[in-house]
């Protein structure tokens, strides 16, 4: 066999199990929007025979000998080439995925499926006692997975590698320890100042008929794409030309929908930007969970907030919401979009704060994945961390440690991609304003294409082919670091946009 009907086979494979996967991910859609209550447990059953099937699929000794005879040949010589890029990725999954027995990975989605269905029940009766159960078998299966992939200093390590390739839990810890160090000095600053808050009625139906406005004029292809709503949004790609997105509005609340719509939009901008070419391959997959959250984050705050963006829609927003907003004004209506002030809820938190929301999480889930918190104790601990982080305490668990749905799906070590998507998002928009000019007057415009085309070119279309910092730098001259985002924060924030 040559190493080209070597490769050939190998990506046949690779995009075989990838349809097998996005399959998996309709079932998982359907679940979080459509699925009647009492379809959960048969739902678990599917996610988890689905689960091994591609376990089977990944660890196929196929797999390995095509793998083997690829390693070291002439096709993968240029380590930057589409052949190596994926021989790189394919082998170091394989590699992870048959250190998992098939009865665990079974038994994560079948527990990931009657989680979520119990998570949403305890949010909704705000009763953290009838989550605890799910979260502490959660937490079993997670120490059960990091032990058989080995991590090179705590449990973490192993979670986190799933979602940010390369980066370790002590990196994570300097990074934030630096952020922490620099925000709660500016939050503080900030705290004395009162922002009205535009509550309103904003008619749900409108509210959508104006998001949709905006995410297909920042460039969301819905012949591609959809939006739905769900208890928590999220986006999720389920093969070319076919990615969703959901979100929920509060009719009393415009900014809480519409900047959910964006984020998610950033995320949806990302996977309509991957090659389709490369379609069940790693160089058709983004590179890191952290900075497909920069893309969202980029879109969400660094546009979204900005005079610019509104100079352009804020006349349309009028129209749409004419009995809201007749009588309001650009200003007025920014300062309630952008105010700062210290809020419970992660989703809705200013960027200004947000990043402390994450950082309390970070710490927690660390604290319960080593048993250093024991699972009863967490309401009371969450409720410690933001009277130390933020000031105030949550006054029921659905405003606290019962917010987040992340936990009840498995996805331990998640978290930290938030914030390291503030951290690449910052960069990334610094270093496109240099090459590209005035955004400002781009954006007021209602041009976002210049944007999104440096994006496509820098970002999304070299898939995994450098880890999540390398490309950072490639994109923007430096390795990953927090100054850009607090000297960013303190220009809109403090200074003044």
């Amino acid at each position: 066999m040559t190493p080209q009907s070597a490769y050939d086979e190998l990506i046949r494979l690779s995009r075989e199990e990838a349809v097998l996967a996005s399959c998996v991910d309709v079932l998982e859609w359907d679940e979080e929007t459509c699925l009647p209550r009492a379809g959960v447990a048969h739902r678990s059953e599917q996610l988890a025979m689905l689960a091994g099937l591609l376990h089977d699929r990944t660890i196929d000794p196929r797999v390995d000998e095509l793998l083997a005879a690829l390693e070291g040949s002439a096709l993968v010589a240029d380590p930057e080439s589409p052949e190596a890029v994926n021989v790189r990725e394919l082998r170091r999954a394989y590699d992870r995925e048959r250190r998992l027995p098939r009865r665990l990975v079974e038994e994560c989605a079948r527990v990931t499926a009657l989680a979520q269905q119990a998570w949403a029940d305890a949010r909704e009766g705000s009763e953290f006692g009838r989550f605890r159960p799910w979260l502490e078998r959660q937490l079993g299966l997670a120490r059960e997975e990091a032990d058989a992939v080995g991590y090179p200093d705590t449990r973490y390590d192993a979670l986190l590698e799933d979602y940010e390739p390369g980066v370790t839990t002590a990196q994570v810890a300097t990074l934030f320890a630096t952020l922490r160090e620099e925000l709660v000095p500016l939050v503080q600053a900030m705290a004395d100042r009162r922002t009205p808050t535009l509550r309103r009625d904003y008619p749900v139906d409108r509210q959508r008929i104006f998001a949709e406005a905006v995410a297909n004029a920042v460039g969301f292809d819905f012949d591609r794409g959809r939006l739905d709503t769900s208890v928590h949004p999220f986006c999720t790609s389920l093969g070319p030309g076919d990615c969703r997105i959901t979100t929920r509005y509060t009719s009393a609340d415009f900014g809480s929908g519409f900047f959910t719509v964006l984020h998610e939009v950033g995320h949806a901008l990302y996977e309509q930007g991957l090659d389709p070419a490369h379609y069940g391959t790693p160089m058709g997959e983004a590179a890191s969970l952290g900075l497909h959250e920069s893309q969202s984050r980029l879109w969400e705050n660094f546009v979204g907030r900005r005079r610019a963006f509104w100079q352009h829609f804020f006349p349309r927003a009028r129209g749409v919401f004419h009995e809201a907003l007749h009588d309001v004004r650009l200003d007025p209506f920014l300062k309630s979009l952008n105010r700062v002030e210290c809020s419970l809820i992660r989703t809705e938190a200013d960027e200004v704060t947000y990043n402390l929301h994450i950082l309390i999480r970070f710490e927690l889930e660390q604290a319960l994945l080593s048993g250093d918190l024991p699972v009863g104790d967490l309401p009371g601990a969450w409720a410690e961390a933001y009277r130390d982080s933020l000031g105030i305490v949550p006054a029921s668990d659905r405003e606290g440690c019962l917010q987040d749905g992340h936990w009840a799906e498995g996805l331990l070590g998640y978290f930290p991609t938030y914030a390291l998507g503030n951290v690449y998002a910052a960069q990334l928009v610094a270093a496109a304003a240099r090459e590209l000019g005035d955004l400002d007057a781009q954006f007021a415009r209602g041009d976002f294409g210049g944007l999104l085309g440096w994006l496509r070119d820098r970002v999304h279309r070299h898939g995994q082919r450098y880890t999540a910092a390398g490309l950072v730098e490639r994109a923007t001259g430096a390795p990953p670091d927090s100054r850009a985002l607090i000297e960013s924060l303190r220009t809109r924030y403090v200074a003044g946009d």
